[in-house]
């Protein structure tokens, strides 16, 4: 779905289409009124991707408008034109054209665009990633976006903004995830760079490392039933309790990550349109889960959705979005 906004009658639609993609936001400055701000908004499946252009413009966000957001998501700009100063955490980072910038949408910002600019600004549901919360939030961070991963993810946007008529779900799905799987890698790649040579940051911590290990271990051996405590301890050829004390310091225990990161592949596969459905047994035992029951009650308790609920919630919203983007373009 591709929809264009001319601000030409004033801020209330810019704030409008800024609210679109940033979520609740206190807008500060924005467009005359004289059409000198402009939104055009791309859905492809579950990520949605608006160009913002504008003389000036500022946005803030508070605890009170992340509050008002019922999904958690995750946001990055890519900066086209002109310069955006970000500000999060008492950390103040400039991003100027041919630069990608991240930041954390869960915690209050302020985002500012003191001349013209253009933006695209990319928001992916936080569900959906396959990086932990610290890693996807990455606030105030600028990478470059004329080579290497960023140049790639700079690449594809383009393409999926440039394309026209409608995709199919299954196109615009796997187009979304390949934009949610280099975002993620783009995002490890930065962390493990700017760890280098230092000896303050988590990558230099021995005790950090493992425990990178040890989530990337699981990740993989998702699928198998057999995953545990215990095999993933002998794997890294830790005592149990040793490994139970590394994940004491991220507040989540062993079992307790493993069965999230479960959820969340499931999760997806529910999501995803398909002519020929999986059965939400399958989809469950595929990702380890022995008991189509006991894994209904989890993803309910998550959730607060059957999958079979979270499932007809999921395709009914991708239906509308492909209705609207067979519309005309405005």
């Amino acid at each position: 779905m591709t929809e264009t906004v001319s601000c030409d009658d004033g801020r209330r639609r810019w704030r409008a289409a800024v609210e679109g993609v940033l979520g609740a936001v206190g807008v500060t400055t924005g467009g005359r009124g004289d059409g000198s701000a402009r939104s055009r908004t791309t859905q492809v499946g579950f990520v949605r991707v608006s160009d913002l252009e504008a003389d000036t413009g500022g946005v803030h966000r508070t605890r009170a408008h992340i509050a008002e957001d019922a999904e958690s998501f995750a946001v990055f700009g890519v900066q086209e034109r002109g310069t955006a100063v970000l500000t999060q955490a008492g950390r103040t980072v400039t991003a100027g054209p041919g630069t990608l910038f991240l930041w954390d949408a869960s915690a209050p910002y302020t985002l500012e665009h003191p001349t013209a600019f253009a933006t695209r600004i990319v928001r992916l549901p936080r569900r959906v990633l396959a990086v932990g919360d610290t890693r996807a939030q990455a606030g105030g961070t600028v990478v470059p976006a004329t080579t290497g991963l960023g140049l790639a993810l700079r690449a594809l946007l383009d393409t999926l903004v440039a394309a026209e008529g409608p995709r199919s779900a299954s196109i615009a799905d796997l187009s979304a995830e390949g934009v949610a799987n280099l975002f993620c890698a783009l995002v490890a790649e930065h962390e493990g760079m700017s760890g280098a040579g230092r000896t303050d940051t988590a990558t230099d911590d021995p005790r950090r490392q493992l425990l990178a290990r040890i989530r990337a271990h699981i990740d993989e051996h998702l699928a198998d039933p057999e995953l545990s405590p215990v095999t993933v301890a002998q794997a890294h050829h830790i005592s149990v309790r040793y490994l139970h004390r590394l994940f004491e310091a991220e507040g989540v225990t062993v079992a307790r990550f493993i069965r999230q990161r479960r959820l969340e592949r499931c999760a997806r596969e529910l999501a995803r349109r398909s002519v020929s459905p999986p059965t939400v047994s399958s989809i469950a035992q595929r990702w380890g889960f022995v008991s189509p029951a006991h894994f209904s009650r989890m993803f309910r308790a998550v959730h607060g959705h059957s999958p079979v609920e979270w499932r007809a919630l999921r395709t009914a919203a991708s239906l509308d979005a492909a209705a609207l983007g067979d519309g005309p373009k405005a």
